[in-house]
């Protein structure tokens, strides 16, 4: 996903990202190398590829020449010196990814990162596309590398919805136009649905869906139409919406959401706050149910809100 732009290194279509697509898993030899730092969240399995071939990966001390080396339970491998931990189980997170953030672990230009402003707490992930500089809203982030190419795919037939402000006249033919595709500097855009929401002088938001996703093709197809966006926000990533969560807050996608979207057996998400109580509740003697006050009281349970909207247990 791009389009608000994805330069993830080492493109390319990773239909074999699949586990067990190309006979790689499983048995005795264990798993590729590649697959086996995407699951860890190292990166993208083709980034980890370029990781390879440019010997910065080791298995048990020795430099791997090959994404064909397969790893099997207990063996260490590092990446740059560091060793990298066993996969965890596939987790999925919403993230609303405030502006002025640009989606990468480290920026050579030295502006302020997507993961360096993470809470604390959270496991290390990877982005799903990526959202700009200037660009809010939902951000999928993931563990496994794997996951996070393989929900990029165009193929997917997800769409990405945005709410763009705009400053200039909007033509309202101009936009439904735009449901045919449109070609802009001589790169092609397949169809997008753009309506007008709001009016006020020469500002106005529109809602704008895609499916491709392209390098800042919001943005692009809006200039085309003499319309500056001053503002975007992405709502919506296929199924998964951004709702109410807080800016800059973190909230993990429930097991039951990855089987019926995803079909994904995973581990379940941590329980907290209502959740735990809940569970409290019902292990409970029933002579100590019989003991609480009708009303709950709000202890400060850290686990109650998403990660980033408030303290939680260990933080100052």
């Amino acid at each position: 996903m791009t389009g608000v732009g994805d330069g993830r290194p080492g493109g390319g279509t990773p239909e074999d990202d699949r586990p067990g697509a190309d006979g790689e898993d499983g048995g005795e030899r264990g798993e590729r190398i590649a697959r086996f730092l995407a699951r860890a969240g190292i990166a993208s399995r083709r980034a980890a590829e370029t990781l390879i071939a440019e010997g910065r990966v080791k298995l048990g001390g020795r430099v791997v020449e090959t994404p064909a080396t397969f790893v099997s339970p207990g063996d260490a491998v590092s990446v740059d010196g560091r060793a990298v931990a066993a996969p965890e189980h596939t987790r999925l997170f919403r993230h609303h990814k405030p502006d002025g953030l640009v989606t990468t672990h480290k920026d050579p230009q030295g502006r302020p990162t997507v993961f360096e402003k993470l809470p604390a707490g959270l496991p290390r992930l990877i982005s799903v596309g990526r959202l700009d500089l200037n660009s809010e809203g939902l951000l999928l982030l993931t563990n496994d590398g794997a996951l996070a190419r393989k929900l990029e795919l165009p193929s997917n037939g997800w769409i990405r919805r945005y709410r763009a402000r705009v400053h200039g006249r909007v033509d309202e033919a101009a936009l439904a136009w735009l449901a045919k595709g449109i070609t802009v500097e001589g790169v092609k855009y397949g169809p997008i649905q753009a309506g007008l929401d709001s009016r006020q002088g020469t500002n106005a938001w529109l809602t704008v869906s895609l499916q491709e996703g392209k390098n800042r093709e919001v943005r692009r197809v809006l200039a085309h139409l003499g319309l500056q966006v001053t503002r975007l926000i992405r709502t919506a990533y296929g199924p998964f919406q951004l709702g109410s969560l807080p800016r800059g807050a973190v909230e993990e996608v429930n097991a039951k959401t990855m089987r019926d979207q995803l079909g994904l057996d995973v581990a379940p998400r941590i329980p907290r706050g209502r959740e735990l109580a809940a569970q409290a509740a019902d292990a409970a003697p029933e002579a100590e149910k019989r003991r609480r006050p009708p009303r709950a009281r709000r202890a400060g349970d850290p686990y109650l809100n998403p990660w980033g909207t408030g303290r939680r247990r260990g933080e100052s």
